[in-house]
């Protein structure tokens, strides 16, 4: 059987392995879309992104439109003729257009079980909602955003201490593997037909603020341990200890201790321990970081900050 003609689309980190496993594959994409390069820090200086540098190293064409709601935009698109377009964390909205294109329509990888954590931050939402479980999507898209009918799904379980980071990469390769086994089925009629989303299930992942991961010690020292793993690796959890402004980037709840929320526990006699008071139980901080100082261990920062003991 003759290889599809598939169009990837995908910017960010979370999309690599899935190009990754289809470049390896019989069906190598003839394309690759991606967004336009953008500045990086003080400099703006212009850095590719990493579906892009691995598009180049792979010698396979790379298209970066700012939109493709134009005709004029989309025309390299359909001189390309796919018979299949599939997306992982593009970040453009796919207009009708795009989506009546290929002879399969377009697929998408979602991060999640739809219909749940539609949206920007599914990975994030998942682990701040407490989810036992959460998974991939393969959809087929519409024009909504992460509304169209569900080929396949995968699931998987969140480790009770797993960061966002630490799924966003589990989570990136089940993407792959599910792909995978997406264009097997298709090429021998046995993909199952797609079932459409039920909407009254439906929550919302939106895009991430920095502010969102501010801590308020009043809060549930549980739902503080989620946020503080949900925003790991990035914006980073922060908030003030003692009167330090600290980024903490790994921490547990205890429900055997409690104090005025905001209160340093000082560990209880233990040096080796930062335990501050919540509005119901305490948060253990095991690692964390002052502005324009290295991340360190609990017993590290203690060991420079005697008055803490």
């Amino acid at each position: 059987m003759r290889p599809l003609r598939i169009v990837f689309a995908g910017t960010p980190d979370f999309a690599v392995p899935a190009l990754a496993a289809l470049i390896e594959s019989a069906h190598r994409p003839v394309a690759v879309l991606t967004q336009p390069d953008r500045g990086v820090g003080r400099g703006r200086r212009v850095q590719f992104g990493p579906v892009k540098r691995l598009a180049l190293e792979a010698g396979v064409e790379v298209l970066q439109p700012h939109s493709l709601r134009s005709e004029q935009a989309r025309q390299p698109l359909a001189a390309l003729a796919p018979e299949l377009l599939i997306t992982a964390a593009y970040g453009l909205l796919l207009p009708p257009a795009v989506l009546e294109l290929p002879r399969h329509g377009c697929w998408n990888l979602h991060a999640s079980l739809l219909p749940r954590w539609r949206g920007a931050s599914p990975i994030n939402q998942a682990i701040l909602a407490g989810d036992a479980e959460t998974g991939i999507s393969l959809m087929q898209m519409d024009a909504g955003l992460d509304t169209g009918p569900v080929l396949l799904q995968a699931a998987t379980e969140i480790g009770a201490e797993e960061t966002a980071g630490e799924l966003h990469d589990r989570l990136a390769r089940m993407a792959a593997l599910l792909m995978r086994d997406g264009l097997e089925r298709l090429l021998s009629a046995s993909l199952p037909e797609a079932a459409p989303q039920n909407p009254a299930l439906a929550t919302h992942a939106p895009l991430i603020d920095k502010q969102d991961a501010r801590l308020d010690w009043s809060d549930d020292a549980d739902r503080l341990a989620r946020k503080v793993r949900a925003y790991n690796p990035w914006p980073v959890a922060f908030g003030d200890i003692a009167g330090q402004s600290c980024r903490i980037f790994r921490a547990g709840a205890r429900s055997d201790l409690a104090g005025a929320p905001g209160e340093l526990l000082r560990g209880h006699g233990q040096r080796d321990r930062i335990i501050v008071a919540c509005g119901r139980g305490a948060l253990e901080v095991f690692e964390l970081q002052a502005p324009n100082r290295k991340r360190v261990s609990a017993r590290d920062w203690l060991n420079a900050h005697p008055d803490w003991i």
